[in-house]
């Protein structure tokens, strides 16, 4: 009897200790899940962040270089120089910013609408030469999948915006920036003509110069280079391991 109370005693304390293991392991396991689902985070993300952090670095460098030059050419003309602060609300700065972001946004509006319809044979940024692509079905007949978009679901007028939200959403893009490159422009631009003696402009006035429009090619037809760049240049030169490249075996009349 001894030795069964014994052995009960035993099995009753390993219990306790494995139980009192599993809470204090509990813990660990807790504070290790959130590590791993902000680590599967940056691993989802990673292209966005990555081009995101080298925006904000490219962006801050812009920014201190641009003062430095606004500031060089204010004390040639005898004018007071301005802050960081000043820098960043004035004409200049808007300018310069803005005119390049209306000519990105100007290129993946096109890109995205022009790949609708237009074809270039084996290269990876256009769709195939014959049938229908995936992009093209009807997203109508997945309005009952239950993992389908909500305005996919929803049907009727929502489907259709949603449809084509992408290239509205760079056209909004685009506008905007258009707007503030015309907006920081006409600033500058007025700076100039009170420096020189002359009045003002509006900004109306400024986008009818040929100085805005002039800045505004210049940036359009390099977009418009590199995309064509990029597409045909896909159809002959590979990059192993790129979305944008065809695997590198794939013949060059091939799309993939």
């Amino acid at each position: 009897m001894d030795a069964s109370k014994a052995l009960a005693a035993s099995s009753r304390t390993a219990t306790l200790g494995s139980a009192s293991d599993i809470d204090h392991a509990t813990p660990s396991r807790a504070a290790e899940k959130p590590r791993r689902s902000l680590g599967r985070f940056v691993y989802e993300n990673s292209l966005t962040l990555v081009l995101m952090a080298l925006f904000l670095l490219t962006m801050v460098g812009q920014t201190l270089t641009g003062l430095a030059d606004h500031n060089n050419d204010n004390e040639e003309h005898g004018q007071p120089t301005v802050s960081l602060r000043e820098y960043l609300v004035s004409g200049h700065f808007a300018e310069a910013t803005a005119e390049n972001w209306e000519s990105e946004f100007l290129q993946m509006a096109m890109f995205v609408l022009l790949t609708v319809c237009l074809r270039q044979k084996g290269s990876p940024e256009s769709k195939p030469m014959e049938g229908e692509d995936e992009v093209d079905e009807d997203p109508a007949e997945k309005r009952g999948d239950p993992d389908a978009p909500w305005p996919v679901r929803r049907g009727g007028f929502v489907l259709w915006l949603y449809s084509h939200s992408l290239s509205i959403a760079f056209a909004i893009l685009f506008l905007f920036s258009f707007a503030v490159h015309a907006w920081g422009g006409a600033r500058e631009y007025s700076q100039d003509q009170l420096a020189h003696g002359e009045g003002g402009t509006t900004m109306l006035q400024y986008i009818a110069t040929t100085r805005f429009w002039f800045e505004s090619f210049q940036n359009w037809q390099s977009e418009f280079l590199s995309l064509a760049a990029m597409v045909y240049l896909a159809v002959y030169l590979r990059e192993k391991g790129s979305a944008e490249s065809k695997p590198v075996a794939t013949p060059h009349g091939e799309q993939e």
